[in-house]
């Protein structure tokens, strides 16, 4: 038996701490104080805080506040380290997962967590009643089919040993699986307070997080409050959380300047950022970081034209990025691959294709397209979307692509983009940001033959059973030893994505946050890769 933390990058066989403080990737800021408040502001309303629910970038790092996890993330990094659970002990084979959970830990209602309910929220969240979008998550562990196809009760692969040891079985090794206990879907919660509030429970959350919920006026605010029992020590920092919703992007910025506001949940709004950047004082305040994300053209590689390669070759090298950045301030870097820089199996001697449309229109005569053709490019009808759209239009006319721009709501552009009736689409605003910093999470949903189906992710509808073949060999190497392999295998899946062109990948963008001058802690923790906008177990408040 292997007794580990697997980290992102390598795996390393050592003993899992059994406190945060010692070891664990964090140590107490030694320029934190405890108390004080701070005010957060959003456009929009939060819709659930139910972590088998809750799937958007704004509540996933406030479930994060309220809930845990079996795994979790060192702040302000990608790499994994033990939450709930203080150690895991994994068989030779990579079947076999057995937790051992910290004592002492207290939901908000004041009971004891046990395994019991571990086992409990892992049951539903794949309980096809539940409807959780995070269901497929969990499709390793052994029972898993039986469940979604309402044939068994609960997951056969999940056991309570004794009420501190869960052990978890696996249908096939998963180098990604510490991962998914990582993630929101995998969080605990009590039987008592899910049946207590049925439906409602995303409104009346109950978890062993660092916060607990105070007041929820909808349309109007949230407040998180300290959790005076949470099981790491001296967390979390803040006494309080003020979350006020219903507040447009351009009046927060204002709030913010005249020290009403600490954070501007929805970031610095379009026009204001030069403006906001050639301020020095307002400067000094923005943090920058990289994010797990891609902006990218889908095509539908199943229709004429798109179903010819070079037609898609060409297309990636018609489009000027550079120029495309500037749309958006310069927040982006160029992308010429799906994955992300920060993201573990990026090959940052990988070339990509070059911006060359004399080169591309050769393509497209190659293909039998000398004149050109006609055809549709789908986006968000949001902000800065429709000008990125018609800039990507502007370069496609210059090889002959003449593109109608169909501006459309997000749902509807998702609508048409799972139905493969839309010949392209700009992602922005729906853009890939992981939902765990593994390579595996940018393929299976988006460029994986099981995403390519009816209603998918997988807009290019592009499905290679090879390099499906070649993605599960990587996530069967879950032995530690195998995880330079691993890595190297995925660098090479995405080469081979690249040659097939199904994407034309445009750019990452990065994350801008502002925060008011009193507001302490690393700049990591404003740019944290899995907590948007903000790790807010960790700031704290510096008067």
């Amino acid at each position: 038996m292997k007794r580990l933390l697997a980290s992102t990058a390598l795996l390393a066989a050592l003993a899992l701490p059994a406190l945060a403080q010692d070891g664990n990737g964090w140590q107490p800021d030694p320029d934190a104080r405890q108390g004080g408040a701070i005010v957060i502001t959003y456009k929009d309303d939060v819709a659930t805080l139910d972590p088998a629910i809750g799937y958007d970038w704004q509540n996933w790092s406030m479930i994060k506040s309220l809930f845990d996890g079996l795994m979790d993330y060192v702040p302000g990094t990608t790499d994994l380290r033990p939450g709930l659970a203080e150690s895991v002990e994994i068989s030779d084979d990579g079947l076999t997962y057995t937790f051992t959970l910290r004592e002492g830990v207290r939901f908000h209602n004041g009971r004891e967590m046990t395994a019991e309910d571990v086992k409990y929220s892992l049951d539903r969240v794949t309980d096809p009643e539940t409807q959780s979008p995070g269901a497929g998550f969990f499709g390793m562990i052994e029972g898993f089919d039986a469940q979604m196809a309402g044939e068994a009760e609960g997951l056969s692969g999940v056991e309570v040993v004794d009420p501190r040891t869960v052990r978890i079985t696996l249908s096939r090794p998963d180098a990604t699986f510490l991962h998914v206990m990582a993630i929101n879907f995998s969080y605990v919660v009590p039987r008592e307070a899910v049946e207590e509030h049925g439906a409602d429970f995303g409104r009346n959350p109950v978890g062993t997080g660092a916060y607990r919920l105070g007041e929820w006026t909808l349309g109007q605010r949230l407040v998180f409050e300290r959790n005076e029992d949470y099981w790491m020590e001296g967390l979390p920092y803040l006494d309080r959380i003020t979350i006020e919703v219903g507040q447009e992007p351009t009046v927060a910025l204002l709030r913010l300047q005249n020290g009403e506001v600490d954070i501007p949940g929805d970031g610095i709004p379009p026009a204001q950022f030069q403006q906001v950047m050639d301020d020095p004082d307002q400067a000094e305040r923005v943090v920058r970081g990289g994010q797990l994300h891609t902006g990218y053209v889908t095509m539908n590689v199943t229709e004429p034209p798109f179903d010819d390669v070079r037609v898609r070759q060409a297309v990636n090298m018609a489009i000027n990025k550079d120029r495309v950045i500037q749309i958006i301030n310069g927040r982006a870097v160029p992308a010429n691959q799906p994955l992300p820089p920060s993201m573990p199996g990026y090959d940052p001697d990988y070339e990509g294709y070059p911006y060359d449309p004399e080169g591309a229109r050769a393509l497209l005569a190659e293909a039998g397209y000398p004149d050109g053709f006609d055809t549709e490019l789908f986006v968000m009808n949001t902000d800065p979307n429709p000008r990125i759209a018609q800039a990507i239009q502007q370069d496609l006319a210059a090889i002959g692509i003449r593109a109608s721009i169909q501006s459309l709501a997000q749902a509807n552009v998702i609508e048409a983009g799972g139905a493969g009736t839309a010949p392209m689409i700009w992602s922005g605003g729906m853009a890939w940001i992981a939902d765990f910093p593994d390579p595996a999470n940018f393929y299976y949903p988006i460029l994986g033959c099981a995403g390519a189906g009816e209603g998918g992710w997988n807009w290019a509808k592009y499905c290679n059973e090879d390099l499906d073949a070649m993605a599960e060999r990587a996530d069967s190497m879950s032995d530690p030893a195998q995880a330079e392999e691993r890595l190297a295998l995925w660098t090479e899946i995405y080469a081979r994505i690249m040659e097939d062109a199904p994407w034309a990948p445009v750019f990452h963008e990065e994350r801008f946050t502002m925060r008011s001058p009193r507001m302490g802690g690393a700049d990591e923790l404003y740019v944290d890769p899995v907590s948007i906008p903000i790790n807010y177990d960790y700031v704290y408040v510096t008067e």
